[in-house]
């Protein structure tokens, strides 16, 4: 569990990792050392796992964002093809899911030929997969990592 001060260091810290420890103890009323210590134990942890740069998908030619439901072959779902899939460049999420499906995929690619040729080779290429429904994302309205404490 984490209490008010470490909610608002890392509120601070998702919107920009790379704000300096004295503008978030200067946010939050603490001393800078204090916010650095904080920080620390927030990482030791594992509450914050790591720091990341956004990167504007559309800028590097990854503009079409596409879901895509996996089923695969037999009774139950396994490590194994999630991990197969989790290898391929262009995916960026791969989540086991209960339903009909067995996992539901998350890739960026430049455009609609870019998307049929992974379908057609990378994904093809994975022998476990039985079937894959695809939806092209035409809008994102929000799309966020982050956790609002």
């Amino acid at each position: 569990m984490i209490n008010e001060t470490d909610a608002k260091i890392l509120n601070i810290l998702q919107k920009n990792s790379r704000t300096s420890n004295a503008e978030i103890a200067r946010q939050i009323n603490m001393a800078p050392s204090a916010v650095l210590e904080r920080i620390r134990k927030l990482e030791k942890k594992k509450i914050v796992k790591r720091y990341a740069v956004h990167i504007d998908p559309v800028h590097v030619e990854r503009g079409l964002l596409a879901f895509i439901e996996v089923k695969a072959n037999g009774p139950v779902v396994d490590q194994k093809t999630a991990k197969e899939l989790a290898k391929i460049d262009e995916v960026q999420e791969v989540h086991i899911v209960a339903g009909e499906d067995c996992y539901l995929v998350k890739v960026r690619v430049k455009n609609t030929e870019a998307l049929t040729q992974l379908l057609r080779t990378k994904f093809a290429s994975i022998k476990s997969i039985r079937t894959t429904n695809t939806t092209i994302v035409l809008e994102t309205v929000k799309e966020t990592n982050e956790l609002v404490f």
